[in-house]
């Protein structure tokens, strides 16, 4: 799912040092079809707004909490196991986990991230999580794990993964595993592969754009005529 030619250094600090409007911005310019989709359209809490984006490949899963799996404990401990042999080595890395809760009027009735889990995620490579579903030990998770969540709540009650390394649909973002993500504050977007540096290259059009209009607008006795004249300037930047 990721680009043959793998991202250099410099274009990952490109991709990181934008923020995720940013990268929609610039995807609305190389992938016109993807406007209204690819993104969380619904607001996610960010515990953690301080933290630079993310930029990483999903890794994905399902989970609920308001009732126990059912599983005997050995085929318990037996799925548990493959899950995280799954975020160790199902795709390039880093990672981010990207999840989905399907307890539908009840999602986030329990979470499957604290202290213990944000932790053991990081140390197997994964950078962050994003779900529609919840979190808790705010104070306690690993240092600099990233995190987009429906909520905050204390239990994690009987949460458990139904399936991983499928497609997920997160605050209305369809994600399959390995897509690229870049997500912060504002929320995640997918970038598609073999766009990563149209996106870079996109995004420093806009911004130059962007500056004409900014630079006139904070100046003495701005009008609109000055307005419009700062619109033509920056329509003739290519």
């Amino acid at each position: 799912m990721h680009d043959v030619a793998p991202l250099t250094e410099a274009e990952r600090a490109a991709l990181i040092a934008l923020d995720t409007p940013s990268v929609c911005n610039a995807l609305e310019i190389v992938a016109p079809e993807r406007r209204a989709k690819g993104f969380t359209a619904r607001p996610l809490v960010a515990p953690f707004p301080q933290l630079k984006p993310v930029l990483a490949y999903a890794r994905t899963a399902i989970i609920r909490s308001k009732e126990p799996d059912g599983l005997p404990k050995d085929k318990a401990k037996s799925k548990r196991i493959a899950y995280y042999e799954y975020v160790e080595k199902g795709g390039p890395r880093p990672s981010v986990m990207v999840m989905q809760d399907v307890d539908g009027d009840d999602r986030g009735f329990g979470c499957f991230w604290g202290e213990v889990q944000s932790n053991v995620h990081k140390g197997l490579g994964c950078h962050g999580v994003i779900t529609d579903g919840t979190v808790r030990d705010i104070d306690m998770m690993a240092p600099g794990f990233f995190v987009l969540a429906g909520g905050i709540v204390p239990s994690h009650a009987w949460v458990h993964a139904v399936d991983f390394g499928v497609q997920v649909n997160v605050a209305g973002m369809i994600v399959n595993s390995g897509d690229l993500i870049h997500a912060d504050r504002h929320g995640a977007v997918v970038i598609p592969q073999g766009l990563e540096r149209k996106v870079i290259e996109a995004a420093a059009l806009i911004a130059r754009r962007e500056a004409v209009l900014i630079t006139a607008s904070r100046q003495a006795g701005f009008t609109v005529e000055a307005l419009k004249r700062a619109i033509g300037e920056a329509d003739d930047i290519h």
